[in-house]
């Protein structure tokens, strides 16, 4: 690990820290302070000056351009959403599915917005084909084989699936992304569920639209997310969803026509989030100031020891076992998911639940007694958890 990462300091930054064991990351990143302050400070500023335009529009740019950095990519690649989905949607609406390029592959690792935006193609031509997962949860790339043809248009992967923490790994992508572009299709890649745990850069793993939202691991807040798209094929998508703040001129207030940003602002929409961008700025910030190889190396860390004590307690996990295969989530199977939610709650334990799974998601603020309180807990309600069943039995 970084000599200049602790994490006893970066756990400072949160002060819902003690009191909680917070492991819900993948759903709700903790609130720093650095972040309550931004909020703070946008609310005194409305009551002082009532509005302020010019500053809202720089924490807009601001936030594009520490997304760009976190990526290492333009900033005029970078689009700020109001979510992920509004992103897709956006993304989806540049493309005709009435052509015989109308297919659109989709894992079944995807988040259901996600697949449920591509299934909403379908009333407009789109030709939906889901890759189903094997065992352990993995997708072999002879799944994506099967799949991807010269009909398709758009191939759609999760980096880390959201019931269960397993991953598609870097040299996976690559491979995936190959077969796409071969056949003259898009990769869009989701990488909500990792982004501001470890490095990623869309560039080198070759994808052409990566989405995310900076609620969870980004330290942000809602109602605001963000999509690369490579420079190269922005000029190539118009899309139909639009607004002013995806025009090429601000302030031309035209309501004679529509001319979209050169860049891929044109994914945007109307007025910005303010409040988020000023919040997520501030969670960026300090995922930055951090940096992301000190963050990536303590969630791998944290993670990995969370494995062992599950192991050397005799508890069944879902996700894989192998760094490479998995992101910052833990899943462990339980007979009732809802109610050992809730008794962990009730000792402080802030996990949530998907598909009869208990979900643990890692952050850098999680440390070894975070660990031992977690699977201390479990151990005390052994009779609440399950077995791992044999994923690739299962239907999603």
């Amino acid at each position: 690990m970084p000599a200049s990462f602790n994490v006893d300091d970066f756990r400072a930054n949160f002060p819902s820290i003690p009191r909680l064991t917070y492991l819900n990351s993948g759903s709700y990143g903790l609130l720093a302070n650095g972040v309550r302050d931004a909020l703070t400070g946008y609310m005194d500023g409305r009551i002082e000056n009532g509005a302020d335009w010019a500053g809202w529009v720089g924490e807009l740019e601001d936030v594009r351009a520490k997304m760009a950095r976190l990526l290492g990519t333009d900033a005029d690649e970078i689009a700020i959403t109001g979510s992920a989905s509004s992103g897709l949607n956006a993304l989806a609406s540049a493309f005709d599915f009435r052509s015989e390029r109308n297919r659109i592959v989709v894992s079944n690792f995807e988040f259901p917005t996600s697949a449920q935006i591509w299934h909403a193609q379908e009333r407009a031509g789109g030709e939906v084909v889901h890759v189903a997962e094997g065992s352990e949860g993995r997708i072999p790339l002879e799944h994506f084989e099967q799949a991807i043809d010269e009909r398709t248009a758009i191939v759609a992967i999760s980096q880390v699936c959201y019931r269960h923490g397993g991953r598609i790994s870097d040299d996976d992508i690559r491979a995936i992304a190959k077969m796409a572009h071969q056949h003259g299709a898009l990769l869009v890649l989701d990488s909500y569920q990792i982004v501001g745990t470890e490095v990623i850069r869309p560039r080198d793993l070759d994808v052409d639209v990566c989405i995310g939202g900076m609620l969870k691991y980004l330290l942000g807040t809602a109602g605001i997310g963000f999509m690369y798209v490579r420079g190269s094929l922005i000029s190539q998508l118009i899309p139909r969803a639009t607004g002013w703040f995806a025009q090429a001129d601000l302030d031309a207030m035209d309501i004679f026509a529509s001319v979209p940003s050169e860049t891929a602002r044109r994914f945007e929409g109307g007025t910005p989030p303010v409040p988020s961008c000023i919040a997520s700025s501030a969670g960026l910030s300090l995922i930055l100031d951090t940096g992301l190889d000190a963050i990536a190396e303590q969630v791998r860390r944290v993670t990995r020891s969370a494995l062992d004590a599950l192991s050397e307690a005799g508890i069944p996990f879902n996700n894989p076992n192998e760094d490479a295969q998995r992101g910052p989530l833990i899943s462990i199977p339980s007979l009732d998911d809802v109610g050992m939610v809730d008794s962990l709650a009730s000792k402080g334990i802030v996990t949530s639940c998907r598909d009869g799974k208990i979900r643990a998601g890692f952050h850098a603020y999680n440390d070894e007694g975070d660990v031992a309180r977690f699977v201390s807990a479990l151990k005390d309600h052994r009779d609440m958890l399950g077995t791992a069943p044999e994923m690739a039995a299962a239907r999603f």
